[in-house]
């Protein structure tokens, strides 16, 4: 919708008569003798962009309705010159436009709470929590610096301390700390160091890309497994999905579609001049 029909229909909407409408068959405008009833503006004011949808009522029908009168004429006038292009090109919006209506009715179907519930416990039924941890470090560049850290440590020296003097890493000024993280988070070489500490050991030095870590494991925990509010919107969606996977699915096999093996240049797609009468 352009702002020129905008304009032009708060301009019409102050000649407008109510109408005294009963149902959609009822005829607000013929043009040629083609009809152009409240159900056409009803269909029309269900597609509009959302930002048009809070619209003056009298404005929405009075500028609809003058784009409806506009396009049959145009499209009267364009019938009879009608070209390939313009018939394939209306059997592809016909198609499209009743498939996704159809589809759009089976997936928006309300959805259960057993459904929903059923969809959880088959997400997350048996799925067992997995770990977190919360970890510090020091980096350094040789094995010997982080082997003398460890010594330090051993004797009782502050770990974030050590690593606010020495860690060449972002986390230094901080005490090394690296807050809460699961598994596949961190470079294997350091995951896997972090895993055979309980907590509040000390790590030997461990060796990555980055360098050689010297690794204090602070706490762990297990990570909550999210509740069904948490995943409604995502289950929702899921289900809805399904739902249209499985009509599809359902219309295939009991449709018969013919589907000979392609024997053409995929060039052709673009060449327009094939729908040309």
């Amino acid at each position: 919708m352009t702002k020129r029909f905008i304009a032009g229909a708060a301009l019409a909407a102050l000649m407008v008569t109510p109408a005294l409408a009963q149902d959609g068959e009822t005829v607000l405008a013929t043009v040629n003798g083609n009809e152009i009833t409240l159900g056409h503006v009803i269909v029309a004011v269900s597609q509009l962009p959302e930002q048009y949808q809070g619209l003056p009522d009298e404005v929405l029908l009075t500028g609809l309705l003058e784009q409806l009168v506009q396009q049959e004429l145009v499209a009267a006038a364009a019938a009879d010159n009608m070209t390939g292009y313009m018939e394939t090109a209306i059997e592809n919006e016909n198609r499209a436009l009743l498939a996704a209506i159809a589809l759009d009715d089976i997936a928006m179907a309300e959805i259960s709470d057993e459904d929903l519930q059923a969809e959880y416990d088959a997400q997350f039924g048996s799925v067992e929590a997995a770990m977190e941890f919360n970890a510090s470090h020091i980096l350094v560049e040789t094995q010997e610096e982080a082997q003398a850290l460890v010594d330090q440590l051993e004797e009782g020296a502050d770990f974030a301390e050590l690593a606010q003097e020495h860690s060449t890493g972002p986390s230094g000024p901080n005490g090394g700390q690296l807050g809460w993280f699961g598994a596949g988070m961190m470079v294997p070489a350091f995951e896997q160091a972090v895993f055979t500490l309980g907590v509040g050991e000390v790590s030997d030095p461990v060796e990555t890309r980055f360098g050689w870590h010297v690794i204090i494991l602070n706490d762990s925990r297990e990570q909550a497994l999210p509740t069904l509010d948490d995943v409604r919107a995502d289950l929702t969606e899921m289900l809805r999905t399904a739902r249209v996977d499985t009509y599809i699915e359902e219309l295939r096999e009991g449709g018969e579609v013919d589907q000979p093996e392609l024997d053409i240049d995929p060039a052709l797609i673009r060449n327009l001049d094939l729908l040309e009468n």
